[in-house]
């Protein structure tokens, strides 16, 4: 007996998680949706384990398509099974960029899913105090590309409002991710998001001028990219 009302008033919980974050949504000009098995988004925490969902997605799409969520995977290793808990931002952006990682100093959670992306010589150093929050992973040869796109006023934007979060840049999204759940009923972590993402999204416009046939070239010949 204990058990089921215990089963039941999570279930009544999260009913009304649901209903006060649809209400949120929608007097925020955005959509809600509960949940979404396999998001098919490219980033890298999107590829690991397996039971692979975002839970209590809102998405917006004024003046770009934004999405905030709860992601969670599971990983086995034959003997015990561990669930992987995150918050994402995504962001899409108007062109294909290199794929760039921002590994946030402050936090440590990106780890191995890391490691298994870039190498240490993959590393980038930037100028002023920007190595003092994060540290900047690029693939090899876009390290000029990485220089052009991360100038001195972006750089600033990400250490004022950013420097809790972790980056990744792929394809034409850029990822926000935290261990914590982004999409809450906490009045405060909202205004946080918000203002992260307002923040980087009056910077985001200029990187529309970068352009790199090497990538357009990879996206129209799939082949090439394993050339």
């Amino acid at each position: 007996v204990g058990v089921v009302m215990l089963v039941r008033r999570a279930n009544r919980l999260r009913t009304l998680t649901s209903f006060r974050l649809s209400r949120f949504a929608g007097a925020n000009a955005m959509t809600y949706v509960d949940r979404v098995d396999a998001p098919p988004l490219p980033g890298m925490i999107f590829s690991s384990g397996s039971s692979r969902m975002s839970t209590d997605v809102l998405r917006g799409i004024e003046p770009r398509f934004v999405e905030f969520g709860n992601y969670q995977y599971t990983t086995s290793n034959g003997k015990q099974t561990q669930t992987h808990r995150w918050g994402y931002v995504a962001v899409k952006l108007d062109v294909p960029l290199p794929n760039i990682v921002l590994d946030a100093l402050g936090n440590n959670t990106l780890g191995n899913t890391l490691a298994l992306a870039f190498s240490r010589d993959q590393r980038l150093s930037l100028e002023g105090d920007f190595d003092r929050y994060f540290s900047l992973y690029c693939p090899a040869g876009y390290e000029a590309d990485a220089l052009y796109l991360f100038t001195p006023d972006v750089m600033a934007r990400f250490i004022d409002h950013a420097a809790q979060l972790d980056v990744e840049i792929v394809d034409d999204w850029l990822f926000l991710y935290t261990r914590r759940e982004v999409s809450t009923l906490d009045p405060a972590t909202w205004a946080w998001l918000f203002g992260a993402v307002g923040a980087l999204l009056t910077k985001l416009g200029q990187w529309a001028r970068w352009r790199d046939d090497r990538l357009r070239l990879a996206a129209s010949h799939p082949g090439l990219a394993q050339a």
